[in-house]
């Protein structure tokens, strides 16, 4: 592969990476959300990809081929699984939208715009000290880091405080990538199964607190604690 052409497939991949970040602030349906989340699993996997083709590590490429079936597929999967018990409840309709989230919908926008400027100012000096392609990406993955944590924090569905948790995974993930060229296999797969073991917990345990209150919205739930 050339450097032109690696340079660009990379750049594109990180741009989609970021762009589904931004998506997932924008869209308010939880299954819409769900969606973007999987492409971002398969732009996330590309870049694992690209680094190992570019590299001849055929290790990284099975890394990334790994993450694109469990972030692309298993995952969403089991999060549409969820959604699909909320919306077989008629009473429960309306839990599959963001209705009222903390943050509206333009601050939230404005706010992943001053995220991302923030994560290329802190990362500057990385990229000045090494200018690769991948170096060069480096905030990417930050700025997706940051948004993630934003939207763990702004958001009222517990649904979706489980795909800001995974945002904020993927994050860390590509920043490994970018910063290291590509984690030991051993390492991402431990990562992996752990991260496949807390949304497996997260699925249970927002199907019992439902099944117990009848919500999952973080305000009604503080109100009965209250």
């Amino acid at each position: 592969m050339s450097d032109g052409l690696y340079t660009q497939l990379l750049d594109l991949a990180c741009g989609a990476f970021l762009l589904a970040a931004v998506i997932v602030l924008w869209r308010r349906e939880l299954a819409a959300i769900v969606r973007v989340f999987a492409l971002q699993g398969l732009a996330l996997a590309a870049i694992a990809v690209l680094l190992g083709a570019y590299e001849e590590r055929w290790d990284l490429i099975a890394v990334g081929i790994g993450i694109g079936l469990l972030r692309a597929g298993v995952l969403p999967y089991l999060i549409r699984r969820a959604l699909a018990t909320i919306t077989a409840d008629r009473a429960h309709r309306e839990e599959v939208r963001e209705t009222q989230p903390l943050v509206n919908v333009a601050a939230s926008l404005l706010t992943a715009a001053l995220l991302t400027l923030l994560a290329y100012a802190v990362a500057r000096p990385l990229t000045e000290l090494n200018p690769t392609p991948a170096t060069r990406a480096l905030p990417v993955g930050l700025a997706v880091v940051l948004i993630g944590f934003f939207v763990l924090v702004t958001r009222r569905r517990a649904l979706a405080q489980v795909v800001g948790f995974l945002l904020l995974d993927n994050g860390i993930t590509a920043t490994a990538f970018l910063a290291t060229s590509g984690v030991p296999l051993i390492v991402e797969l431990g990562v992996s199964f752990d991260v496949l073991l807390a949304v497996l917990v997260l699925q249970i345990l927002t199907t019992r607190v439902r099944e117990a209150f009848g919500t999952t919205d973080i305000d009604d739930l503080r109100e009965l604690h209250d």
